[in-house]
């Protein structure tokens, strides 16, 4: 996510931005712009390293990890550094030479995932190793986490880690009443019946249908008290239902 602050408003002038100072935070090899039926050249002539902009900012990097590195051994946090500067290698295309957009990469053997028959099995087993015998420890899910390219593969492990989880099982389903305008379309209505809006999945919200078990982790999706640290990802551990 590219992050743009703007200090003041703009004022007529023929600097740039009217002589006001703009940041432009984040990765950009994280998030591409969004063309239209674009294709690669597109996509990459609208991003802001393209952009004549460009040559007017100053660009500022951020070289250490803090959250990473406090509280970690030399030799851990020079795996770690190692490990990030592999992927910063990936991401800026310096990995196995130059080339055209395209590239064989090799993979440390300890990242991959040595079942093809069942992958998620086994990258569960790999990050959560004794589940069974641990989850009751408040520490165990802290430094643990799977992160996940698409919303259905989220939902896929999270349906595996849940079948694992002794005891019973609760339910709880959203509100799933329309509140109607003045003047309602029949057709909209049908068409944004409940039956579809419960089907949705979407990033951010909770499904309309959630089951939870007793010890079974949950993830906090709002900032309710940033003080006492309830913040939006921040990792909880069901006591209660």
């Amino acid at each position: 996510m590219h992050d743009i602050f703007n200090i003041g408003n703009s004022c007529k002038s023929d600097v740039l931005f009217g002589g006001k100072v703009f940041i432009f935070g984040g990765d950009f090899r994280q998030i591409l712009p969004v063309v239209p039926n674009g294709g690669w050249l597109e996509i990459v002539n609208a991003s802001l390293c393209s952009s004549y902009l460009w040559r007017k900012c100053k660009l500022l990097r951020l070289i250490r990890n803090m959250r990473l590195t406090i509280g970690r051994s030399t030799l851990e946090i020079q795996e770690i550094n190692n490990f990030a500067k592999w992927l910063l290698d990936v991401g800026e295309g310096n990995v196995r030479g130059s080339n055209d957009g395209e590239a064989t990469i090799e993979i440390s053997p300890d990242l991959l995932i040595d079942s093809s028959s069942d992958p998620i099995s086994s990258l569960i087993d790999c990050v959560y190793p004794s589940i069974l015998d641990n989850y009751n420890d408040r520490n165990y899910f802290r430094d643990k986490a799977i992160l996940a390219p698409k919303n259905e593969v989220v939902h896929e492990i999270n349906d595996r880690l849940f079948s694992l989880f002794p005891g019973d099982e609760k339910e709880y389903l959203s509100s799933d009443s329309l509140c109607l305008t003045e003047d309602a379309n029949p057709t909209q209505q049908r068409i944004y019946s409940p039956d579809v809006l419960n089907g949705l999945k979407v990033s951010d919200l909770p499904n309309h249908r959630l089951v939870l078990k007793v010890g079974f982790p949950v993830m906090l999706l709002r900032n309710i008290n940033q003080r006492n640290g309830f913040c939006n990802g921040t990792r909880l551990k069901v006591t209660k239902l």
